[in-house]
């Protein structure tokens, strides 16, 4: 007995379905200087409409050898002082990759910080961990980074260490600002021991409500919604905590909580946690 296998049948768009008022888009979408779509580049000193202004060494090559910008390409400019800068190259040396002038147009009014104050307490991650955390927080919307060493933390940074390390974080923040469009830069604090952190810290204000990710915790993160404009989250090393941390955490204010059944590591845990701040209270 033969099986009959059935014809293949044509698809057939949907009526509603009009490709080619996609296809328009898109190419709009990539020849106009929408806003969205423009390179973004920090610069660090005062902006205005009319100023003509050279490009650091490092963001100029950044611009023309990896973004392959030229002479009347657009672009945005901010200096993380809020709003940001419609821009134009207005001459460029491809001999010089590190020489590039560019004439402000316009001072834009635009902000996307979140309404919550947001402030992530860190305890050190090893290596690559650490700056994709960082990077995250600032794409996620956090406005202030305090990584802590606590008892349970691997890395153990001596002073030089630490001061290039600050300096590597403050840079990956700058980078995630130049992509997600943030015009105002987080801050990034200087390591230190966590002990000393939580010892130096008042009361919690009502303004301000502190959460402790703990997985043994028995209110989950969504059952206590903060009726707060500042939200402070610790997050422990891949270790956790130890009792004397938890506890002196707990004087300070801060409810432990746990973000559902599962053990997350470190690096998802506060990623996630500051995605649900956001979802829960913030802009999301």
């Amino acid at each position: 007995m033969r099986c009959k296998i059935p014809r293949k049948t044509r698809f057939e768009a949907p009526l509603s379905w009009e490709p080619r008022s996609i296809i328009v888009f898109s190419i709009f979408k990539l020849t106009s200087d929408n806003a969205a779509t423009l390179p973004r580049f920090f610069c660090p000193f005062p902006l205005f409409a009319g100023a003509r202004v050279e490009l650091s060494e490092s963001v100029a090559r950044h611009a023309g050898k990896s973004r392959r910008l030229k002479a009347g390409d657009a672009l945005i400019l901010f200096n993380g002082l809020g709003g940001e800068f419609a821009a134009r190259i207005a001459s460029d040396a491809p001999e010089k990759p590190t020489r590039m002038t560019v004439e402000v147009e316009e001072k834009r009014e635009v902000e996307r910080e979140s309404p919550l104050e947001i402030t992530l307490i860190q305890a050190l991650l090893p290596g690559e961990k650490m700056d994709t955390t960082v990077q995250k927080a600032v794409e996620l919307g956090v406005g202030r980074i305090v990584p802590v060493i606590s008892r349970r933390s691997i890395p153990r940074l001596e002073a030089e260490r630490t001061r290039r390390r600050l300096e590597h974080w403050r840079g990956i923040v700058v980078a995630a600002c130049e992509q997600c469009g943030r015009n105002r830069l987080p801050e990034v604090d200087a390591p230190r021991s966590l002990i000393d952190h939580l010892g130096a810290q008042e009361s919690a204000p009502e303004r301000l409500a502190r959460r402790i990710l703990l997985p043994d915790a028995d209110a989950r993160f969504s059952e206590h919604p903060p009726e707060a404009s500042s939200v402070e989250l610790l997050v422990g090393a891949e270790g956790g905590f130890d009792l004397e941390e938890v506890r002196l955490a707990r004087t300070k204010g801060f409810l432990p909580s746990r973000l559902g059944r599962r053990t997350l590591r470190t690096e998802t845990a506060g990623i996630a946690a500051i995605a649900a701040i956001q979802s829960l209270w913030g802009d999301f």
